[in-house]
């Protein structure tokens, strides 16, 4: 049985990607700072034949990607797949944002990913099929008015998963840039309180391509998924 590690894996996007790959028979790590919502998620799993460890981990702290791939390996033995998806939404004019918000978007939205996959690559070189998937953002490559912030910590998130890719390439890790518009979660409700849910992608459907590229077999290799809702202009 192979071994994921899901960062913000309590609630949203990361929810749902646990639960299509706990399908696909996957052994858990969920990571999260909901210790309840965590539990309960656990207790879902298990309840259903699943493998789970859950950690609650604040992702902006300097030393914990590499105590969460110390952790999962120590319970596991092995790491596969490695999801990082935890993010932190700010929204706030430039000169408004202070230092402090500022280094912890950046810190869990940038850094943690890049500590992550440097702690798990020695393990990912073992697997027989290993991935790296990474969550960003339409941000990741555009600009929207007071979100800086985030904008930059998903472009530097987007521009290390293409050099990551390349590092990582002849040792058959494939990595994986997902980047999606507004989906249905409390981060873009928050962000975005304008937009009508109805027309806001669903966690669920992020889930499926995460499935499509642990699951797809072949030559050709995909570097990244950009999803937009129905509503918004193509080709923008």
């Amino acid at each position: 049985m192979q071994t994921a590690i899901v960062t913000g894996a309590s609630r949203g996007i990361g929810k749902a990607i646990a639960l299509r790959l706990v399908e696909l028979h996957y052994s858990l790590v969920l990571v999260g700072r909901d210790v309840q919502l965590l539990d309960q998620l656990k207790s879902e799993i298990e309840e259903n034949g699943g493998k789970c460890l859950a950690i609650e981990a604040d992702l902006s702290r300097e030393n914990t990607p590499a105590d969460i791939v110390k952790e999962a390996v120590s319970h596991f033995g092995q790491i596969d797949v490695l999801i990082n998806n935890a993010g932190m939404s700010h929204s706030g004019p430039i000169l408004e944002t202070d230092m402090e918000t500022w280094d912890r978007v950046h810190a869990i939205n940038a850094r943690a990913p890049f500590f992550l996959s440097k702690a798990a690559i020695p393990y990912l070189k073992e697997s027989s099929n290993p991935v790296i998937i990474n969550i960003a953002s339409v941000v990741g490559f555009k600009g929207y008015i007071h979100q800086a912030a985030y904008a930059s910590s998903k472009h530097a998130l987007t521009g290390f998963t293409k050099v990551l890719a390349k590092e990582v390439q002849e040792e058959g890790i494939k990595v994986h840039l997902i980047s999606p518009g507004g989906v249905n979660t409390e981060m873009v409700q928050e962000m975005r309180p304008d937009i009508n849910t109805e027309e806001l992608i669903q966690p669920h459907e992020v889930a499926e391509i995460v499935e499509f590229l642990v699951t797809r077999k072949g030559k050709g290799t995909i570097d990244h998924f950009y999803i937009r809702r129905q509503s918004g202009l193509a080709f923008d």
